[in-house]
């Protein structure tokens, strides 16, 4: 099969087309002939150096994909061949065929197209998780994105909208901002012009949002605590801004602060499983209706793999850059 592998690490220009040997389902998974890979930041990092896969998990990048069951091993029962399915991976997504956990396959929705489809996963299992789950985000209060038109960004201003909380999101142009607000956000920030705490203050009349979900980090923590209201969450998902930054800890203490974060990558099948029954129930209705959308930015072909780099790179896209198979 047709893969695009990582020579060494390094720029995009690594990235190279290369033959493999196509993989075989074990037990609990299936083979999936794809059609489209998602190109996303933990790819962006692998092929940097800096994110190497899990143990077991194949070199290739990619984390989601999508396309047509073709195989299925051992105690798979639940799929059938043909069935058009995305699915959430560990790796090998940047290839013709593609194994995956049947649990972390979810049905392509209704009138999406698989390039569509294959935009879903890594984002919304990521939302979903961090969002809802650990910043335990309920309708009627306030969340702030930080980075609001890349893929996280753009899945979490609609799913939050859709699901009745008060969106605000940061992006780096006058151009995303108001990519951000058709999308839902009731008012979105240009982080070069204007102060974010600032801003969600004056708008919540001084209380402050409940719910940030921040993929920077660094010293983007002091002014987020400020920018929290009372029993306020603050859920990490990348540190692209730094790693260790300092704290005020009695801010913590006053407003009953809860700082948390996740990964996703290494976790359980289990815990990805559930993750998925969240998202046929809770979200992929939303999708049938029209509440939600995919937002497809552009598609390369798996040749042009290195511009997709390049471009996630250059953060000038609104939505998803996809790689087709």
């Amino acid at each position: 099969m047709r893969v695009v592998e990582i020579s060494a690490p390094g720029g995009p220009e690594v990235l190279r087309v290369a033959q493999r040997p196509r993989p075989q389902p074990g037990p609990g998974e299936v083979l999936i002939q794809v059609v489209a890979a998602g190109v996303n930041r933990p790819d962006v990092m692998q092929r940097q150096g800096v994110y190497p896969p899990p143990a077991g998990a194949s070199d290739i990048p990619g984390l989601e994909v999508a396309g047509t069951v073709i195989e299925r091993g051992a105690g798979v029962d639940d799929l059938a061949l043909g069935e058009r399915v995305c699915a959430l991976v560990t790796g090998g997504g940047y290839a013709e065929f593609c194994v995956a956990p049947a649990k972390q396959c979810l049905p392509v929705p209704t009138g999406l197209t698989d390039i569509e489809a294959a935009s879903l996963p890594e984002t919304y299992f990521t939302v979903w998780t961090n969002v809802f789950d650990r910043g335990a985000l309920q309708p009627g209060e306030s969340l702030l994105v930080q980075g609001g038109s890349g893929g996280i960004g753009v899945a979490a201003v609609q799913l939050a909208s859709a699901l009745g909380s008060r969106v605000f999101a940061t992006a780096g142009s006058e151009e995303k901002c108001a990519a951000c607000l058709r999308l839902g956000a009731q008012r979105a920030i240009n982080y070069r012009t204007e102060d974010f705490v600032a801003v969600v203050k004056a708008e919540t009349g001084g209380r402050g949002v409940d719910v940030i979900l921040d993929m920077i980090g660094g010293d983007y923590l002091a002014r987020e605590t400020k920018a929290l209201a009372e029993d306020g969450r603050l859920v990490f998902i990348n540190t692209m801004g730094g790693a260790k930054t300092t704290i005020n800890l009695l801010e913590v203490m006053v407003k009953r602060l809860t700082v948390t974060g996740s990964t996703l990558r290494a976790r359980p099948v289990a815990v990805k499983a559930q993750i998925a029954r969240k998202l046929l129930q809770h979200v992929w209705p939303l999708f049938e209706v029209g509440k939600i959308r995919p937002v497809i930015y552009r598609s390369f072909d798996f040749a042009d793999a290195a511009q997709a780099h390049a471009l996630m790179e250059s953060s000038e896209h609104v939505g998803k850059i996809m790689l087709l198979a």
